[in-house]
């Protein structure tokens, strides 16, 4: 199981500018510390915590951050519609887009999914797989 994901970032208030665009609809909480961006989902009471986490760092050694070439986050929204609003939201807030939402041919035909990256370019997915959403037409 995978505990957290960090991504780092140079300008973190930039960061949480696009992060805070979508991350709050999806339930996630922000805890912003000296040491960057902590997103979590909420814990109910005297349950075990939903994991991954979500972190937004400064790097540890001092050189720029980068994007990694390959590597992507993906969030799951609760319906398509969801997944519009908040690709459209994280834009807005400093994203680029890396692919409008929509059916990819490769996933399947619930699988619903627009790409952006980041201010400092890391990959990000925001998807629905909903079964209650309209399908692609096969």
């Amino acid at each position: 199981m995978i505990a957290y994901v960090t991504v780092g970032a140079d300008d973190i208030a930039l960061a949480k500018r696009f992060y805070s665009a979508f991350l709050p609809a999806l339930e996630y909480t922000l805890e912003e510390g000296p040491e960057g961006l902590s997103f979590a989902l909420p814990v109910p009471k005297g349950r075990t915590p939903f994991l991954p986490d979500f972190y937004v760092k400064p790097t540890f050694d001092g050189h720029p951050a980068s994007a990694g070439n390959g590597s992507m986050v993906a969030f799951e929204a609760r319906n398509q519609n969801q997944v519009r609003d908040l690709h459209a939201a994280a834009l807005a807030a400093g994203g680029t887009n890396e692919g409008q939402p929509g059916f990819r041919d490769a996933y399947g035909p619930q699988f619903f999914v627009g790409y952006l990256r980041d201010p400092q370019g890391n990959k990000i997915a925001l998807f629905s797989s909903d079964p209650t959403d309209p399908a692609r037409d096969e």
